[in-house]
């Protein structure tokens, strides 16, 4: 017996073919494209996200930078809660904010720093800074990755005008695929599991490259057109490959990286 779930997605599917004006698909091609689904075959993967180790944190870093953002790196999560309270200090912002209920979040010592003052919840049109859980960082683009949850609120990405990120090293990628290979290892794909998760994916993943900004009006760059107008990154070197100094880096990527093959699933040309 078909399930609701099953129902509502022939009904779907049923409406896209009559507007093509078709029908179900042969059965060859139905099992081509099952085939497809079920493996995630790469296309081209940009030279630049062909790296690993301090090379990879330190292209991070710089993208991020690029992309008007900012970046703290501190030696431990320990440091994370003073990091916060000089950063809102430097920009001229009340030490207050609201804070991702998020375990590893709520494990920090802001005991330590008094004179912070937060809540943790979504947030509201009415907060002025967030401080949120990156669930991981993508230095091809020096791009967050936030899957939401109950530990992530989205709002704590869209309404605050100033957002922190704490960010693991560790938990650094080198391209969008690295970052949906390791979301379904997580979760367990679409199937119900034993994983914390319950096996289903998240309703919803946010992509944030850099403070909200648009050039629509007259091409002139407005921050926070449609969201934070300040992101801020504060980096725990939690792997040994992050305490290496970003001078030793200004060209990340390795010789062999930087010749331009255009295989599918292989090194695409570097300018990519």
């Amino acid at each position: 017996m078909a399930s609701g779930s099953d129902e509502s997605r022939e009904a779907i599917l049923g409406a896209v073919r009559r507007g093509l004006r078709r029908g179900a698909l042969p059965g060859d091609q139905a099992a081509m494209l099952d085939g497809r689904l079920a493996t995630h075959p790469r296309h081209l993967i940009p030279a630049r996200a062909r790296i690993g180790g301090p090379e990879q944190i330190a292209l991070f870093v710089k993208n991020v930078e690029k992309e008007f953002g900012t970046v703290e790196r501190v030696e431990d999560a320990a440091s994370v809660p003073a990091a916060v309270a000089d950063y809102l200090a430097a920009q001229n912002l009340e030490p207050r904010f609201v804070l991702a209920p998020h375990p590893a979040l709520a494990a920090l010592p802001w005991a330590d720093r008094p004179m912070l003052a937060f809540e943790t919840r979504r947030a509201l049109p009415s907060d002025a800074v967030s401080v949120q859980h990156a669930w991981a960082g993508v230095a091809e683009t020096g791009t967050l990755v936030f899957p939401s949850g109950p530990e992530r609120p989205t709002t704590l990405n869209i309404l605050p005008e100033t957002e922190i990120a704490i960010l693991r090293a560790s938990d650094i990628l080198g391209a969008y695929e690295e970052a949906w290979d390791r979301l379904r290892a997580e979760r367990g794909g679409a199937e119900p599991n034993p994983n914390p998760s319950g096996g289903f994916m998240p309703r919803n993943v946010m992509l944030v490259t850099g403070p909200s900004r648009s050039a629509d009006i007259e091409q002139t760059l407005e921050l926070g057109a449609h969201g934070p107008r300040r992101l801020h990154v504060i980096l725990i070197e939690d792997a040994p490959a992050a305490r290496t100094a970003l001078s030793e880096a200004a060209d990340p990527r390795p010789a062999a990286a930087r010749e331009p093959i255009a295989r599918p699933g292989e090194i695409a040309n570097p300018a990519d």
